[in-house]
């Protein structure tokens, strides 16, 4: 009988199995950690990655400064408020995508099987690395090291047999942490996990979980598949087995862009039609330049638009033929402009291009036009 380090296993196949062994490598703090590094009198002090303006929002911060509840996202003016002695550092994207890139190249030395999820964390399946390890961990602790050698920065890793688990070992021991979720030991750890651990329980489904008195994955495990979908549509099936240790999930190695967007935050809330327009215009512009860059042409729009009390809402619609001319873009945003409700100040409006043209469809487009 074959060891399990033997056993041939299709990488891009979604069947479950425990053989298979999945990294989730994400950096700390990173944008900020890129800053600290780069300069080193910023080592040990809470910094935020972004401008100390009324309207600047924390793109990043270091864990100095999550001691005093900071966070991404978060308005600078409030994070000034939580930490008096906050240091603001105007972000150098030059520089992470660099660092995301060094990084990148390391993880290529031990597997192709890479599915990037932002600038700084990727999914690695390592069950028949380049280097022949045959422990997960291994790799684990060997990228580690290399990222701390060769980039100067620090990363967590989670080492698990799908993504889901990967994922929250990952998270289990930040920053710099190493957590293993062996196959023997995982349905006793997730049956203690709070269900808003379970990936797509928000603060809305958690709350509708709490009122039918599941707290926990133990408590979720306990209920039938026919429940949960009666109860939560198709996101039930995914509950079920999450709940389960079951993740068919494949890694997108060569994941299609689905959707290239633009947005703008003004430097003054908009009130005025006449300006909102303008702001509509300025968006366009930008995200013409993205989508020829890319190459990207898409079937469907999406208009967001935040108010002054960052509240966000969004319209979108599909069409029949492709999005591409400017003019056109411009003026079906103002028709989904004309669908919200614009009685506040708006901050903030982004438009997305998505449902992208794929190769097959491309080859098709001459037998359609007729």
């Amino acid at each position: 009988m074959k060891k399990s380090s033997d056993t041939k296993i299709d990488p891009y196949s979604p069947v479950w199995n425990k053989y298979r062994k999945i990294l989730h490598i994400d950096l700390d703090a990173f944008f900020a950690s890129v800053e600290q590094r780069d300069n080193p009198s910023l080592v040990g002090l809470p910094i935020a990655v972004g401008l100390n303006k009324a309207r600047g929002v924390v793109a990043s911060c270091s864990y100095e400064a999550r001691k005093f509840g900071v966070h991404s996202a978060q308005p600078s003016h409030l994070a000034a408020k939580l930490c008096p002695n906050l240091i603001f550092v105007e972000g150098r994207m030059e520089a992470y995508k660099e660092a995301s890139e060094n990084i990148l190249e390391i993880f290529r030395r031990y597997t192709e099987l890479i599915e990037p999820v932002s600038i700084d964390e990727a999914f690695l399946d390592v069950t028949q690395n380049r280097l022949g390890l045959r422990f997960g961990v291994d790799c684990a602790k060997a990228i580690k090291k290399d990222i701390r050698k060769e980039v100067g920065l620090v990363a967590s890793a989670g080492v698990s047999y799908n993504k889901f688990l990967a994922k929250i070992a990952s998270d289990w021991k930040k920053p710099g942490g190493l957590f293993v979720i062996h196959p023997a030991k995982a349905q006793n750890f997730i049956d203690k996990l709070p269900v808003k651990a379970i990936w797509g329980v928000g603060p809305v489904t958690q709350k509708k979980m709490d009122s039918l008195n599941i707290h926990t994955c133990s408590d979720l495990r306990k209920q039938s598949l026919f429940f949960l979908t009666e109860q939560f549509g198709k996101a039930g099936l995914s509950y079920y087995n999450y709940a389960r240790g079951i993740d068919e999930r494949p890694l997108r190695v060569n994941r299609i862009r689905k959707q290239v967007s633009a947005e703008i935050t003004f430097s003054k809330d908009l009130s005025d039609l006449s300006d909102i327009q303008e702001g509509i215009s300025r968006v366009v512009c930008q995200l013409k330049e993205r989508m020829t860059r890319r190459q990207f042409r898409g079937f469907s729009l999406t208009l967001k638009v935040r108010m002054s009390d960052f509240k966000t809402f969004s319209r979108s619609h599909t069409f029949d033929h492709i999005l591409e001319d400017p003019q056109e873009i411009y003026e079906e945003s103002l028709e989904l402009l004309s669908k919200l409700d614009l009685s506040k100040k708006v901050r903030l409006i982004g438009i997305g291009i998505g449902s992208p043209l794929e190769v097959e469809q491309e080859e098709l487009l001459p037998f359609l036009e007729f």
